[in-house]
């Protein structure tokens, strides 16, 4: 019997073809990398691993195609990352369409790593997300990341040249500026508490008008006035995305308030907090907690370090003003 699904079609096809644009986007990569840095050498062993530069920074390079609602799907073998520890080294995330690679880098993570187990087959199943409301790394049992400020060159560049990345030590107003000022740029109304409009820092980004209200029924506009940041979509003013700085704070209250919006309002599937790195690991412990598992928040909230806030909207300030 013929195979009719796709997948079992796609099971059906030789090896090289199912591997041909993986091949072709590898490729690629590898040829702008040997025309940037020079110097590319694969590991021995391996298919997927490559030093690049001089002195060098290891890549580890996964391809997914897109899958249904937006989402790609990859296996990272816990042999390749051991190899990654110690360096500087990005885990390089290619999908078909994509503008610019993906550098999640791997020092970054290494904690949210060895914090959960692989799969059976030795493996740590992960995912990017691609939305609107931005890109997300998914790590099966660990949770949500967002990696907008790691789409490009810029920091593989900085790695290799050694070049610090100039970010500032930033304060919780900073941050809800930056985080409103990023909504703007893709689209969105933006809510910040009126308790906070006060003090947002118009030096670090363009000023933006913040909504004056929340357009919800009283039991759920109490739950909502209190989070940092909130994305609307522009018209139904629907609430998309919401943010909770914590910055001196501890993560639990920020993941308490969170999911109270959850069971408040369940067709919000965006969430995040956002602390300084050292508290990513923290973030991953207590997600995992029964009562967010219950609801669904460990599923659907994501982690931003503040650096990644700070080098996003950055991102998206260049681009902006390339196309003025």
């Amino acid at each position: 019997m013929l195979p009719t699904r796709w997948s079992e079609r796609r099971k059906a096809l030789p090896w090289a073809q199912r591997m041909a644009p993986y091949e072709g986007l590898r490729e690629k990569l590898l040829a702008t990398l040997r025309q940037r840095y020079g110097r590319v050498a694969k590991l021995e062993g391996s298919q997927s691993l490559y030093d690049v530069g001089d002195p060098p920074v290891r890549l580890y390079i996964r391809y997914s195609r897109v899958h249904r609602v937006r989402r790609t799907f990859y296996g990272l073998r816990g042999e390749d990352l051991r190899l990654l520890e110690g360096r500087p080294a990005f885990i390089c995330f290619l999908w078909d369409g994509q503008s610019q690679p993906l550098f999640v880098p791997f020092a970054d993570y290494e904690d949210v790593f060895r914090e959960v187990s692989s799969a059976r087959d030795g493996q740590y199943k992960t995912q990017i997300l691609i939305g609107k409301e931005g890109t997300e790394l998914y790590v099966a049992r660990a949770g949500r990341f967002n990696v907008d400020a790691h789409v490009g060159w810029e920091a593989v560049e900085n790695a290799i040249h050694r070049r610090p990345e100039g970010i500032p030590p930033l304060s919780h107003s900073q941050v809800q500026t930056l985080l409103g000022a990023i909504g703007i740029f893709k689209r969105f109304d933006v809510w910040i508490p009126a308790q906070d409009r006060g003090r947002l820092d118009w030096s670090i980004a363009d000023r933006f008008q913040s909504l004056n209200r929340l357009p919800l029924d009283n039991d759920t506009l109490t739950l909502l006035q209190e989070v940092d940041t909130i994305w609307l979509d522009r018209g139904s003013r629907r609430p998309v995305a919401l943010y909770e700085v914590e910055h001196s704070t501890p993560v639990y209250s920020g993941l308490l308030r969170l999911n109270d919006v959850r069971l408040a309002l369940p067709l919000v599937t965006r969430f995040a907090i956002v602390a300084n790195e050292l508290r990513r690991s923290i973030f991953s412990r207590q997600l995992h907690r029964p009562t967010f598992e219950r609801s669904g928040l460990s599923e659907l909230c994501a982690f931003f370090e503040y650096a990644d806030v700070f080098n996003w909207h950055r991102r998206l300030r260049t681009r902006q003003k390339r196309t003025c």
